[in-house]
């Protein structure tokens, strides 16, 4: 009877999850897509995406409002579909696979710890109950966020092919029609396109670059975010004992939930936690763009002989991109895009990790 309820009690979590991942994933995308695209245009090679005539950007700002001006609303959410159809998945296994991992490795290592202490009780406790080192802590975060984008990246780097050769498409004249037009027509046009000039192959032969790119954005970020998070609610309980009330004298023995935490302080946690973990990932992601937007372009050239009459550089492999980009720009060549990048992730990770705690204790609350 007891496991019954346990696995009863489980399955409502994951289903909250899988609702509240959802959820957030949506509602990120339609806001930050856009801001995606002008930093997709500004870390791709000049002259990238088919386009025979050079485009060079002098800021976000500027990349926002010259392709919209050039190109419509049309261009800045190229590659949307790609991302709602396929990538609405991929959010909810990234994050139900991070609380998974997370949950599972944390179980793993207070089980080390209780074996190894001999004794069932752990050094570093509350009322009796395990918790880990703040070290382990760190560590335990770092890893579920490598995992989780492991996994969910099965589902991400198709969509993120299609979403990006998309976004840095620019007119060019069409071959097979020798008119100025797109070489893609939509994400179901861009996949099909790709599958057929590249294979399936082509489609997943950049997930080793992608989790180079975002498996190390993904366990930094949880990383930044769970201890930020940890100190909120210190902030919260030290708060309450200033404010001692006898009649609320028992609340002050109970934990602050994540669920519980005001709204702005959860905004605060995934905004900066988001901001730091992209900038400092960003080469990597700026070399893992162009690898992808390099295979497109060889593609096309395979193709018709006037797809791309202005190729780019070759690079073979992230490390000879970083080198090659490290060469011809120095550290500021590096950390092109940096800024949009900044300016991408941080209300994305905002909207997405707000709404993803706020829907879930919502969805808890309401089919609980």
């Amino acid at each position: 009877m007891k496991s019954d309820d346990s696995s009863s009690a489980s399955s409502s979590v994951l289903l909250y999850d899988v609702l509240g991942s959802a959820t957030a994933g949506i509602i990120s995308r339609i806001f930050t897509h856009p801001l995606d695209t002008v930093k997709a245009r500004l870390q791709a090679p000049t002259g990238g995406g088919g386009s025979s005539k050079a485009t060079t950007f002098r800021g976000p700002i500027d990349a926002l409002l010259r392709t919209y001006r050039q190109e419509g609303v049309r261009a800045l959410y190229g590659g949307f579909g790609a991302v709602i159809i396929g990538g609405t998945p991929g959010t909810v296994i990234y994050l139900t696979g991070y609380a998974f991992f997370r949950d599972s490795i944390t179980m793993a290592v207070l089980n080390m710890r209780r074996h190894e202490e001999g004794d069932g009780r752990s050094s570093s406790s509350t009322d009796g109950k395990p918790t880990l080192l703040h070290s382990q802590e760190f560590a335990v975060h770092f890893m579920s966020g490598m995992l989780a984008e492991t996994v969910s990246c099965i589902v991400y780097v198709p969509v993120d092919v299609v979403k990006e050769r998309m976004q840095v498409q620019r007119k060019a004249n069409i071959a097979s029609t020798s008119s100025l037009g797109y070489q893609y027509n939509g994400s179901w046009d861009a996949l099909r396109q790709i599958a057929r000039t590249e294979g399936i192959r082509g489609i997943y032969k950049g997930y080793g670059a992608t989790l180079a790119s975002f498996g190390p954005f993904s366990a930094l970020y949880f990383m930044f975010y769970e201890q930020c998070k940890y100190q909120s609610r210190e902030h919260i309980s030290r708060e309450r004992m200033q404010h001692v009330d006898t009649t609320i004298s028992n609340d002050l023995e109970t934990p602050v939930k994540d669920g519980d935490l005001p709204l702005l302080h959860l905004i605060a946690c995934s905004a900066g936690a988001g901001a730091l973990a992209s900038w400092l990932t960003s080469p990597l992601d700026m070399a893992k763009l162009r690898l992808q937007v390099q295979r497109g372009q060889a593609a096309a050239s395979a193709g018709s002989s006037t797809a791309i009459t202005n190729p780019t550089t070759q690079y073979h492999g992230m490390i000879d991109c970083l080198r090659s980009v490290f060469a011809e720009g120095g550290v500021r060549g590096l950390f092109r895009g940096a800024g949009a990048r900044v300016i991408h992730f941080a209300p994305a990770t905002t909207i997405t990790m707000t709404c993803y705690e706020k829907c879930r204790a919502f969805f808890a609350d309401t089919l609980g």
